[in-house]
């Protein structure tokens, strides 16, 4: 005769293989719904990342077999006059377009957060809709907006008598002029703050109103620490995005072949990395590039990891 142990029912013991069963059969189904993304990632993720670190470490071409060459790469990178540029060129543009970006975003969603009733849907929809805009569409847009000659922006600007620059021939402007053109974008993180300052509780506003608070006040104190954890998360995927900047820079300066005096000035990293991959099919020497950026991305987030966490507010653990 078995002897249970205090406070335990023959139930409960013979119910314990069969909640383990349970358990086994829940992660099998779970495992078999995400297997299709597993796959996936497996295949068209893991393994390239994997074997572009083997290909940083050879010689290729594409046409003949990778040849071995060890650190080769990355030395050559150090003595590669265009490396130095093409990361300067996209460290300034990162510098300069993502506070740009988080700001405009955030005062396009402060002015959303006014409007109330069905028009507040209607400007909603009108701020996202660019973000729809292909990429390759937006480098075209940008040579006509931006054109020196006959441009739009610099027929504004004659209307109130400013002789509008060369955006797209004078080094001194075209990255001036793209990040301009990256606000064309900025829908989606509107939208995300619009969201954020919606969950905002009012009680915070009308305790510091009753305390004599102004409305710079209120912002400073209140509003931008409230969304501070959507403003951190904007900040690191725009500065990743950022360093990633391709296909809008290469379409206006680089799609048409021309090799002009002004392009260095849009030569950014990921434009140089294609050149080197699909220009010059320097495979090896493009994958080197590509785990150097990934390198210095790396870096880039965990540094803002580290300083998100001494200003970042999370509603619940009291840290600000």
């Amino acid at each position: 005769m078995s002897v249970l142990p205090l406070g335990r029912s023959r139930t409960d013991q013979e119910l314990r293989p069969q909640q383990r069963r349970n358990r086994r059969r829940n992660l099998r189904a779970a495992l078999l719904f995400i297997s299709p993304w597993i796959l996936g990632f497996l295949v068209f993720t893991l393994w390239p990342v994997l074997y572009s670190g083997y290909l940083s470490l050879t010689d290729y071409d594409v046409i003949n077999d990778p040849n071995f060459i060890g650190l080769e790469n990355y030395g050559q990178m150090l003595e590669d006059p265009k490396i130095r540029l093409a990361l300067w060129n996209t460290f300034i543009y990162t510098v300069f377009s993502v506070p740009v970006h988080i700001i405009v975003s955030l005062l396009l969603a402060m002015l959303l957060n006014r409007v109330t009733g069905r028009a507040s849907g209607f400007f909603r929809t009108v701020f996202y809709l660019p973000k729809m805009t292909p990429p390759v569409a937006i480098g075209i847009l940008l040579l006509l907006l931006f054109n020196g000659q006959n441009g739009l922006v610099n027929g504004v600007l004659g209307w109130f008598g400013i002789p509008g620059p060369s955006w797209t021939t004078d080094p001194a402007w075209i990255q001036p002029g793209l990040i301009i053109m990256s606000l064309w974008t900025l829908g989606a993180s509107t939208i995300i703050l619009l969201a954020a300052l919606q969950n905002v509780p009012q009680e915070l506003y009308d305790s510091a109103r009753v305390d004599g608070a102004n409305s710079w006040q209120t912002t400073w104190r209140i509003t931008l620490p409230m969304i501070s954890g959507s403003l951190f998360f904007l900040t690191i995927v725009n500065t990743i995005a950022a360093f990633q900047t391709f296909t809008e820079a290469y379409t206006a300066y680089f799609g048409s072949g021309n090799s002009t005096y002004s392009n260095d000035a849009a030569l950014f990293y990921a434009i140089y990395l294609f050149q080197q991959a699909f220009e010059f099919l320097h495979m090896g020497y493009a994958s080197a590039m590509a785990w150097l950026l990934f390198v210095i991305v790396l870096v880039v987030t965990i540094i803002q990891m580290v300083v998100g966490r001494r200003m970042v507010y999370y509603e619940g653990d009291g840290n600000g």
